[in-house]
């Protein structure tokens, strides 16, 4: 029982999703929906196996491949970026006005210019996926650094710290939670960018094949598609959120 109760929140959450997938079959078993509109689990199923079978391993090699490279330099800019900007605030000051306006420019809307400047191949899936998930990693980073007790920075000054010293030891602590956060977000907006970048202009990925499919009225494979994407993002996030709920014990506790 005590097994149960600690885990309540994961067994309804599984339960829900159950439920959900037995009435969506349900409905469609009793023809009250009309298959190419919308699809069913068992169809979903075997369109799967099908594609599977049909080089849908290519597709997702090259969208995993375009999202690999685009995220992992955005984590690498981001957080070095972001430490020293939020570290920096004359620097971070000038930079501000820039990472606001990016900030709130959709980044879909570079897709075009980024498409002319490096073609429709794997470099401008990559442009696109960095620059989605760039600035809420930036943003946040700033944010932690930011948000650091005065007085534990002052107390570190009182006992001789340099500013090197107080920056790993008070000022990363402190950022990682905001870091993690920014990358959460950054993973949802970077799946984003990936899939409409391979809607709009590509001849590979998860996207595209969604794009042919969808334009063949073949539904069923587009949800696989699309069931692959938000169970990669689920997965991503939900490793991202363990991480971290661990790593917020290295905040600086305040007295």
């Amino acid at each position: 029982m005590a097994t149960i109760k600690q885990n309540e929140h994961k067994i309804l959450g599984i339960a829900g999703i159950l439920t959900f997938l037995l009435l969506w079959e349900l409905v469609y078993q009793l023809a009250l929906i009309r298959p190419i509109f919308t699809s069913a689990p068992s169809r979903i199923i075997t369109a799967a196996q099908w594609l599977f079978a049909n080089g849908l391993w290519y597709d997702i090699w090259i969208s995993t491949l375009e999202f690999t490279l685009g995220f992992g330099s955005a984590m690498l800019v981001g957080v070095v970026g972001g430490m020293v900007l939020g570290w920096n605030r004359r620097l971070g000051a000038i930079f501000e006005p820039f990472i606001n306006l990016f900030n709130a420019t959709p980044r879909i809307a570079l897709l075009p210019l980024l498409i002319l400047w490096l073609g429709i191949g794997l470099l401008s899936k990559v442009a696109v996926v960095f620059l989605g998930a760039l600035f809420p990693i930036l943003v946040n980073t700033i944010s932690g650094l930011r948000t650091l007790d005065p007085s534990l920075v002052y107390c570190a000054r009182a006992f001789g710290a340099n500013p090197r010293q107080i920056l790993l030891t008070i000022g990363l602590p402190s950022a990682v939670p905001f870091i993690l956060a920014g990358m959460r977000l950054g993973v949802g907006r970077g799946l984003v960018s990936v899939v409409v970048a391979e809607l709009v202009a590509a001849n590979a990925g998860v996207g595209y094949m969604m794009h042919i499919a969808g334009s063949t009225f073949q539904t069923d494979k587009v949800f696989v598609g699309l069931f692959l994407i938000a169970g990669t993002g689920y997965t991503l996030t939900a490793i991202l959120s363990t991480f971290e709920r661990h790593f917020e014990r290295w905040r600086p506790q305040k007295y």
